[in-house]
């Protein structure tokens, strides 16, 4: 039970061979996902927003503002591999950013309206990415190298694993 309350969608699976196709996609699903995020939450109570979305997990609050958290980081690393070779990326402490003020404490509106100015200009840079550039590569000090195509598709699955746990503890709750 657990395991389906954190990884309601599944863990991310990389595709052997990711196509044209495959990154329209996932394109597409990083476009949409400032929205799902706003409709997982709307007209919910300050109560609501302050429940955690599984026992011992983040509240719903927080998973809202480590999203506009992670996303801003994944930019970053998708410009430093696109400017540098094969840049070796910073990791963060994404618990621990989620019990800093700004990531459990302000109204959610700050970090979706972040989240929607974000994608705007990450989608509009992806989009202009040549074929040549999705194999251009960042290191993760613990998950070695990641080429661009993958990191797309990890953000892509984290948006919708995010979704997923906020209207899934919707359903539960029946809110």
């Amino acid at each position: 039970m657990i395991e389906s309350l954190k990884y309601p969608i599944g863990q991310f699976d990389s595709p052997a061979v990711v196509t044209l196709e495959i990154r329209r996609i996932w394109i597409e699903e990083m476009r949409a996902l400032p929205k799902q995020l706003s409709l997982a939450v709307m007209n919910l109570s300050q109560a609501q927003l302050d429940t955690p979305y599984r026992p011992e997990g983040w509240s719903m609050r927080q998973v809202v503002h480590h999203v506009a958290d992670s996303h801003m980081n994944s930019f970053i690393r998708l410009k430093l591999a696109l400017t540098e070779d094969s840049p070796l990326i910073k990791p963060y402490e994404e618990a621990l950013w989620a019990m800093l003020p700004d990531g459990s404490e302000p109204e959610i509106e700050i970090s979706l309206t972040l989240l929607e100015a974000l994608h705007l200009r990450y989608v509009y840079l992806l989009e202009q990415l040549k074929e040549e550039q999705w194999n251009r590569s960042y290191r993760h000090p613990v998950n070695g190298d990641t080429r661009l195509d993958i990191h797309l598709g990890l953000y892509a699955w984290h948006g919708k694993h995010h979704v997923a746990h906020l209207t899934s503890l919707r359903q539960r709750m029946k809110w």
